[in-house]
């Protein structure tokens, strides 16, 4: 054996330095794998509206996340195994056959502790600011590494392809809508953010989502005028009425011939009455069409965020809605899209129609039938389904195949619902309450007596 001398020479130290050399290559390149991984490319984007300019080069780099983490992989993997090699050969040089066990030991306590845990621990503390310190040493190892990365991509591809595992290079795991509502919902939980605000931003998410079809005021609902009626009669019901906006018929109620605007309708009462030859009498002459507006129409299956551009656009605040055979359906404001999002908007002209959820002394919520599922789902943080129905009656009825009569209890979705009050073939009020047992069909319990 040689002498302790031999031992500590210049290849020994040489040795040594290369691996100290490559354990921090190998913490480079895990923390910078955390680092970008775990950043936010929200808050990376506002970095580098600032002036970033390694935040720019991080937003490049994780656009494609496989390249990234191929290259990344690929150079930590490298540096481990020559860092391994080395030490092994150290210890062997040192020790004998022994070493190697030795070998295998300190390294991997090297490596756990100094490449692995120790910068994770760093770069996960504070993703961003670490993304951008790394990003332009990161381009640099992509660069090199790209041939090699390539190659190992077409090759894992083929792979997956023979099991019959296709992958799209472009699709991403979740969406970036998808990310954002998760977050929004996992603040929420957590207490970080206020039922209100997730509320509001969620709503503001789903608007894509949702049809104009699920919140339209029904054709039932509608205040009309007949253009028919007396001059007097059409202000007197104009100016009883909470809405700016009235719709105006011709003979049947689907016969819509334009829409009556209140300011518009004060304008020509105005006229007749203080104009050149204005006398009271000259009611009697008033023109309604004449001032009526061109009516908008838009189909029901409209994306909500497409009507709200088209509102906006048009400047208009009020559209008809009709199905695909050019029937009415019921109409929608701006108003409507907007309460999706900020919730009941109210003033001094609104009817109050009082709450559509009350809480009872049994412990049941009294529900009027027309609320929408939406709705009572954000009030009560319930997860009630509305992919087949948009109203608690509608669900019920949906499921229950059947007009239910008053009294009539069912269970389904985790749910008890006993119908409180109907009217003709409309369920007007209903008794809802979390039901001990989840289920998925509908069970009919008869009415009592």
């Amino acid at each position: 054996m040689d002498d302790g001398s031999s031992l500590f020479d210049a290849a020994f130290w040489i040795t040594a330095a290369a691996i100290f050399l490559l354990l921090l290559f190998s913490a480079f390149f895990s923390g910078s794998e955390t680092a970008l991984t775990a950043s936010s490319r929200g808050k990376l984007r506002a970095q580098a509206d600032k002036g970033s300019t390694g935040a720019q080069i991080a937003l490049r780099i994780t656009e494609d996340n496989e390249r990234l983490i191929g290259s990344v992989l690929l150079g930590n993997n490298l540096v481990n195994i020559l860092a391994t090699s080395l030490t092994t050969a150290l210890f062997t040089r040192m020790l004998g056959e022994g070493g190697v066990a030795l070998a295998t030991l300190v390294m991997t306590l090297l490596v756990l502790i100094f490449a692995e845990v120790l910068p994770k621990t760093y770069a996960i503390t504070n993703p961003e600011t670490a993304s951008a310190r790394v990003a332009p040493l990161i381009r640099v190892t992509i660069l090199v590494f790209a041939p090699v990365v390539s190659a190992v991509r077409l090759l894992v591809r083929g792979l997956l392809w023979l099991f019959g595992v296709k992958t799209d290079p472009n699709s991403q795991i979740l969406s970036l809508r998808d990310e954002i509502a998760g977050a929004i919902a996992l603040g929420h939980s957590e207490g970080s953010v206020h039922k209100e605000d997730r509320d509001r931003l969620l709503g503001a998410l789903d608007l894509s989502d949702r049809t104009v079809e699920e919140i339209m005021r029904h054709r039932s609902q509608i205040e009309m005028i007949d253009i028919d009626s007396s001059p007097e009669a059409i202000i007197t019901q104009s100016l009883a009425s909470p809405h700016t906006r009235l719709p105006a018929y011709k003979g049947e109620r689907e016969n819509i011939v334009g829409v009556i605007h209140a300011k518009d309708l004060l304008r020509e009462v105005d006229r007749l009455l203080r104009g050149a030859n204005g006398r009271l009498r000259a009611i009697g002459d008033l023109k309604v069409m004449n001032i009526a507006r061109k009516p908008y129409f838009v189909p029901e299956t409209t994306p909500l965020d497409e009507q709200m551009r088209q509102f906006l656009r048009r400047r208009a605040h009020f559209a008809l809605v009709v199905d695909e055979y050019g029937a009415l359906r019921g109409l929608i404001t701006l108003e409507d899209i907007l309460e999706e999002i900020v919730g009941e908007i109210t003033d001094e002209f609104d009817q109050d129609e009082g709450a559509p959820l009350k809480r009872t002394e049994a412990g049941d919520y009294l529900v009027d039938g027309a609320m929408t599922i939406r709705d009572l789902n954000r009030a009560m943080d319930w997860n009630l389904p509305d992919e087949e129905a948009n109203t608690v009656a509608g669900l019920v009825i949906h499921e229950a195949q059947m007009i239910p009569n008053e009294g009539q209890v069912f269970s389904f979705h985790g749910f008890r619902f006993e119908i409180a009050a109907r009217q003709e073939n409309r369920v007007t009020m209903l008794k809802v309450r979390p039901a001990g047992a989840v289920g998925g069909a509908a069970a009919a319990i008869p009415p009592k007596g």
